[in-house]
């Protein structure tokens, strides 16, 4: 069974969203995680790059494939989960808390209103 907290917003690529004011935490969800398997590697932004919607803003990589990770709302990526270079499994063991994958923020906050 997959998990789908009620409290997140999400995008049509798996990616979901926490929204506080106007920052957002970014992640990829439980059925992303899964359907990838074993998460290898994780490639993520540098700080401060600015991000249009729609746009790749990094890479996971599993032993099936490597998928590129789509921003679901524009803004300036302020924090990495520097955790990830050392642990990317983090992605799979945890991926709503400490598989975290970056914090952005929102150009336009009203922009997650999209997300499902």
């Amino acid at each position: 069974m997959k998990v789908f907290p009620e409290d997140l917003l999400y995008s049509r690529e798996h990616i979901w969203v926490r929204v506080d004011t106007d920052m957002a935490t970014l992640g990829i969800t439980d059925y992303a995680q899964s359907s990838l398997g074993d998460v290898t590697f994780v490639e993520l932004p540098e700080l401060g790059a600015s991000l249009d919607a729609g746009s790749a803003f990094g890479v996971v990589e599993s032993v099936k494939a490597a998928s590129d990770i789509y921003m679901p709302a524009s803004g300036e990526i302020v924090e990495v989960n520097g955790e990830l270079a050392d642990s990317p499994d983090l992605v799979n063991s945890d991926p709503y808390g400490k598989g975290w994958l970056v914090r952005v923020r929102l150009s336009d906050a009203s922009s997650v209103a999209a997300l499902l």
